[in-house]
């Protein structure tokens, strides 16, 4: 967990060289040090996704996306933030193309084999839902979903089973997880969809199916959504090739 105040010159020396128009730039974890300036009060921010909770607790007023691989923020665009530890590409690259111009930025993305995360953090971070937060029924209800995730019609069975009128529920249940009930359900399908994309040579369709939704077409939309990438994309993605065997590099 961060703790603020351990490195008072290092906030100081951030804070002067920002002042005289320097840019201050981070990767992964580093961002922690820029937002102790104060300086990203009212900005966006990414980070690796490990260090969000933290960085909620330690710094309110900085809007956290996790979603973007890379952010640059602030009137001149002086902050710039990358992600995920390889997301460094991301940063090294519009840094290039920023001071020296987008053709250096390309020719060393080809010779140093550098990707651009086009698509963001969104296909990687995981589905990881609060606890913690005090609410001893919307818990129980929580660790049920774990297990059943693809039933049907599931606000009413949560309804049911913790007995509260469907209005309590959808406010307690937002309250201490920070979503609505069907979209809580949905991120856990989407996040079990993920897992078996990754795993499995299952068709698409199956998968689908298997997790809760019978309309694959609107299950495509949804992932789609929620990992701004397609099933099949994110398969080509995320698996790696079994151990021992050829590299295929036909599409699963």
């Amino acid at each position: 967990d961060w703790k603020c105040g351990r490195y008072p010159e290092l906030i100081a020396w951030l804070k002067h060289h920002h002042a005289r128009g320097a840019m201050l730039c981070s990767a992964c974890s580093g961002v922690l040090l820029i937002a102790e300036t104060g300086l990203l009060d009212g900005l966006d921010a990414t980070m690796h996704w490990a260090y969000a909770p933290s960085f909620r607790r330690n710094f309110p007023k900085v809007r956290v996306r996790l979603e973007e691989a890379l952010i640059a923020t602030g009137a001149r665009q002086e902050f710039v933030m990358s992600g995920a530890s390889a997301s460094w590409h991301d940063l090294v690259l519009y840094l290039i193309a920023r001071q020296v111009g987008p053709a250096a930025a390309q020719a060393i993305s080809r010779f140093l084999l550098l990707q651009w995360h086009r698509d963001g953090q969104a296909p990687y971070v995981p589905f990881a839902p609060p606890t913690d937060h005090g609410d001893t029924v919307v818990r129980a209800l929580q660790d049920w979903l774990t297990e059943h995730y693809s039933v049907v019609k599931p606000v009413e069975e949560l309804v049911r089973r913790s007995g509260l009128p469907e209005r309590t529920l959808k406010r307690r249940f937002t309250q201490a997880t920070g979503l609505p009930p069907i979209q809580y359900v949905q991120h856990l399908r989407i996040e079990e969809a993920k897992r078996r994309l990754e795993r499995t040579s299952t068709p698409i369709d199956q998968i689908s199916f298997e997790v809760g939704y019978e309309d694959a077409a609107s299950f495509r939309r949804l992932f789609r959504r929620i990992t701004r990438v397609t099933p099949g994309e994110y398969r080509r993605k995320l698996r790696l090739p079994a151990v021992g065997s050829g590299l295929d590099r036909k599409p699963a």
